[in-house]
């Protein structure tokens, strides 16, 4: 069972100059409704559009990540979103009263902060997750990039970069849980080269920037003159180049706090693929626009999954959580009118149930003995077992009472079952089981097939 969805309490704001723009902003995060994902909305335009956080409207990644449709877009979003994430929010509306959101430090640490202090809830749908079932690739050449996706059972991130350089060499980071991410990657500031940032200068294209929300690299030597014309461009009495080739602008939080930054980057921009994940991320050498590439990839990857059912999944060599004598201590139904040979799962909403058709079943003998398929109505009675599995563990004494059917509605049958298939049937809890009635929805699979649909209404009841 899938936690739940979650999204903020209250409204909280942070304010901050924009990296390139140098323009004061306001953003807000705002609570959003189940389902609702990432949004962004300009409240300072005419109308008040909104923009979905979403890779396919991605139009650049030269300095940071930049959303666009309908002519209308956001800058550098990437810290915003990978704070989300990394504190398991679900759904946000992020308002800015301008074009680009505020760097405040290069870091997601203040966002965090905004964030806990609006408080998190819980909300009423479970989380879905595009879980990462195969290896996912995707490699540039000329960039020496590669990243890799690969099955996990949580979500996990590896990064390694290398500048080839005696002050920025190779550095690894990884975060083994989202859990951690407050603590050891939200921190880590964004980094530049002196001569990136030098080009910027020229060209006007940091007015927001400042040596406290960057750690600058220098990899030559640099003359005194050129220092003071930094201090003077940043408004700084004096800067000065520590043994490490680091401008003394900042110290380093963390001794990789470069790769740490690098590993916040890719979760920021993967958040576009629009659902939480479950996989381990590799990345060598990652950037906004690889990052944004692999998110792209990863959403066709999500589109195709979306078309294939969900086949519940569980490993057929773990002990049931009841065989066929646990089953039998709650059903009072007996051979030849007992369907279901276990169940693999359940929780107080939902119930996974097991039948192994074989030749042997006795309604083999006249129904269809040339060409054997299960019937329609035993399909429907073996789907009903495995709910009343469900509703029979909520009583002490089931042996004491049986279920009877009310109602059954939107029954499909999309594919024949016959001898050799393994029924898979997952039922759901429609509406929470109020004075013994349940209300389930079920769907029958034989592998990635759905063979029968229904919807069924039953009552536990005392037995005479």
């Amino acid at each position: 069972m899938n936690p739940k969805q979650r999204t903020i309490k209250n409204p909280v704001s942070v304010k901050g100059a924009g990296l390139h723009t140098g323009k004061e902003v306001t953003l807000t995060f705002v609570p959003a409704h189940e389902n609702h994902g990432y949004k962004f909305k300009r409240i300072d335009l005419e109308g008040e559009p909104i923009i979905e956080a979403l890779a396919e409207y991605v139009v650049d990644t030269s300095r940071g990540t930049t959303l666009k449709f309908n002519d209308v877009h956001v800058m550098t979003i990437e810290h915003a979103l990978a704070a989300l994430v990394g504190l398991g929010i679900d759904n946000a509306l992020i308002e800015l009263d301008g074009e680009e959101t505020p760097i405040l430090d290069g870091s997601a640490r203040f966002y965090i902060e905004a964030l806990e202090k609006a408080g998190i809830v819980e909300q009423n749908i479970e989380r879905e997750y595009f879980e990462i079932t195969s290896n996912i690739s995707y490699s540039n050449v000329e960039k020496k990039v590669e990243m890799l996706a690969v099955p996990c059972e949580d979500y996990r991130l590896s990064v390694m970069i290398d500048y080839a350089s005696s002050v920025l060499g190779t550095q690894n980071a990884s975060l083994n849980s989202i859990i951690d991410f407050s603590t050891q990657i939200a921190p880590c500031r964004t980094f530049v080269f002196l001569h990136e940032l030098e080009y910027l200068i020229q060209n006007n294209l940091i007015k927001g920037g400042d040596l406290n929300n960057a750690i600058v690299f220098v990899n030559r030597i640099i003359s005194q003159k050129e220092l003071d014309r930094l201090a003077t461009f940043f408004n700084k009495p004096r800067v000065e180049v520590l043994k490490e080739g680091i401008l003394n602008n900042i110290e380093l939080r963390f001794n990789n706090e470069p790769a740490r930054h690098k590993l916040l980057d890719v979760i920021g921009d993967l958040a576009l693929v629009g659902m939480p994940m479950k996989g381990h991320i590799y990345a060598t050498r990652p950037g906004h626009s690889t990052n944004v590439e692999f998110a792209k990839i990863i959403r066709q990857h999500l589109r195709e999954d979306l078309k294939t059912p969900k086949v519940p999944r569980f490993d057929l060599n773990k002990p049931p959580l009841f065989d066929i004598n646990g089953i039998k201590k709650l059903l009072p139904h007996r051979p030849p009118f007992l369907f279901i040979d276990k169940i693999m799962e359940m929780s107080d909403s939902h119930v996974i149930g097991v039948k192994n058709v074989t030749m042997n079943e006795s309604f083999f003998v006249g129904h269809f003995p040339d060409e054997p398929v299960m019937p329609g109505v035993l399909q429907i009675e073996a789907m009903a077992q495995t709910g009343g599995i469900l509703v029979l563990n909520t009583v002490p004494d089931p042996e004491n009472y049986i279920t009877l059917f009310m109602k059954i509605s939107d029954v499909r049958f999309r594919h024949k079952v016959v001898p050799g298939d393994t029924v898979v049937f997952d039922m759901h809890l429609v509406t929470p089981i109020r004075r013994g009635i349940c209300h389930m929805k079920g769907t029958a699979y034989v592998g990635n097939k759905i063979v029968m649909e229904a919807e069924m209404l039953a009552q536990i009841a005392r037995k005479k």
